[in-house]
């Protein structure tokens, strides 16, 4: 999942948890450097102070009244010979004491007289004690997992003279500040438990509290139409930035309804001036010949003219014809333009496609349905209107030279019903078939061109869709679909 397709609110949540859980690893990783700092320190100062004491020990052993031995090197191991045991026992430290050149004099362990590798200090460790000012040198180095620290510094006699070479093997045991450390991590950790839990309440609580005024406001922006009333948002208690937000929504919405108002006079306006010049052009077609027959018939009147009572009569056929094709084009204009109100009622809409066929004696029209009973609810008068304009498309679509087939089918989809009408025509042009829907479109050389817009706006209405597929010289299929309520 990409960060940037979560809501705000998530991504806030998780935000406040991240930062928590960094904290408490940056803590404990600061609580386990001081640790290590604090034990380094602590081992570095409690060997200086054994040193110290031991360097003190030594020196009163070398000095007191029971040593009868000249203090120089060659008689170091006789001096310490049973005291070098006592001191190493009473400091807890092993004790290793070597001649100026590195050679091992006395050791308090057993046995290490026999170990070659411990007899002599190397050469590195001889020259670093006697190149730095304090005369001391600490090697440090790790044996089987255990730290261990070993240092070097000389023993001098009351002229402070360098009699031999002191070596304290010291073993770094951290038992008791590793137990301290996970003591303490183990607290740590549940106070950090316990900080995350309330964290992820907190951050819920906050996340919501935040993201609760800008979901309000995405409702109102995704309920927002231009051809609706549009209600103003109204949140108390909000960030200034979110106040700032709502404001420039409600003055977005008092400019879109006035520019709404605007559209939707201009468009009537226009809607209505296009339908004056249609009505016009239409009802000057049968006014022509209606005229040219009265001129005809007066300039032609004789009252003892044999004959006078057929031309009469065929004069008054051919202006009720002319009146006809007007009163015609007066119902389908008021079709289009004055629907009725919607009487929506649960009707069978497979016992309504059929009624509604009934009117056409065409015998290559063809009906089937998906079952026997499909129940919807619609307006029965304008499901009708649908289903004869559609038929009446196809069959006016018909070329002379060919058998015509029109089959119309009624299903289910999910929670649609489907009414598809398909005929073998000649098709639509491609270029014809982005007007096929507006108003006073036809390719017929009668007709206003009003029947498929009206069969948009009664499909629309009920928020349903209309579709086609075409091809010429092969036919059309059309494709409504109306929710079941």
């Amino acid at each position: 999942m990409k960060l940037k397709k979560l809501s705000l609110r998530i991504r806030i949540f998780f935000a406040m948890i991240l930062l928590v859980l960094l904290a408490s690893i940056l803590i404990s990783a600061v609580a386990i450097y001081q640790y290590k700092e604090q034990s380094e320190d602590y081992h570095r100062q409690r060997l200086e102070r054994k040193e110290e004491n031991i360097q003190s020990h030594l020196k009163h052993v070398l000095n007191g009244r029971q040593n009868t031995w000249e203090v120089k090197t060659e008689n170091i191991p006789i001096i310490f010979k049973e005291e070098v045991y006592n001191i190493a026992d009473i400091h807890k430290l092993q004790i290793n004491l070597y001649d100026l050149e590195g050679s091992l004099l006395i050791s308090s362990k057993a046995g290490l007289q026999n170990n070659e590798a411990d007899q002599c200090i190397d050469a590195e460790i001889l020259n670093a004690i006697s190149n730095t000012a304090s005369h001391r040198y600490v090697d440090k180095r790790i044996e089987n997992g255990e730290a261990f620290q070993s240092s070097y510094t000389y023993l001098i006699d009351q002229k402070s003279k360098e009699i031999a070479v002191l070596n304290l093997p010291y073993l770094e045991k951290d038992d008791f500040l590793t137990k301290e450390l996970q003591e303490f991590l183990k607290r740590i950790a549940f106070a950090f438990m316990f900080v995350l839990l309330t964290a992820i309440v907190i951050a819920f609580l906050l996340s919501k509290y935040i993201t609760k005024s800008l979901k309000t406001i995405s409702d109102k922006i995704n309920t927002t139409r231009l051809e609706k009333r549009n209600q103003k948002i109204v949140v108390n208690d909000t960030s200034e930035e979110i106040s700032t937000l709502v404001s420039s929504y409600n003055s977005m919405i008092d400019e879109l309804e006035e520019s709404a108002i605007q559209l939707a006079r201009s468009e009537r306006e226009q809607a209505w001036r296009e339908m004056a010049k249609q009505v016009a052009h239409e009802i000057k077609n049968p006014l022509t010949p209606m005229r040219l027959t009265v001129q005809n018939f007066q300039r032609k009147f004789d009252p003892n003219d044999e004959n006078i009572h057929s031309k009469l009569d065929e004069y008054s056929k051919t202006l009720i014809q002319q009146i006809d094709t007007m009163s015609s084009i007066a119902s389908a204009f008021s079709n289009f333009a004055n629907m009725p109100a919607q009487q929506n009622e649960t009707l069978n809409v497979v016992y309504v496609v059929k009624l509604a066929l009934e009117i056409f004696n065409e015998d290559y029209i063809n009906f089937t349905a998906e079952k026997e009973e499909i129940i919807a609810k619609l307006d029965r008068t304008q499901l009708i209107r649908v289903v004869t304009n559609l038929v009446k498309n196809a069959i006016q679509a018909m070329p002379e030279n060919q058998t015509p087939k029109i089959n119309i089918n009624v299903s289910t989809y999910k929670n649609d019903v489907v009414i598809i009408v398909s005929d073998n025509g000649s098709g639509i042009l491609e270029e014809n078939i982005e007007k096929v829907f507006e108003p006073k479109f036809t390719t017929k050389t009668s007709g206003m061109g009003l029947g498929l817009a009206m069969v948009k706006n009664i499909v629309e209405t009920y928020k349903g869709t209309i579709t086609f597929n075409s091809e010429k010289d092969k036919g059309t299929v059309f494709r409504v679909t109306f929710p079941k309520e």
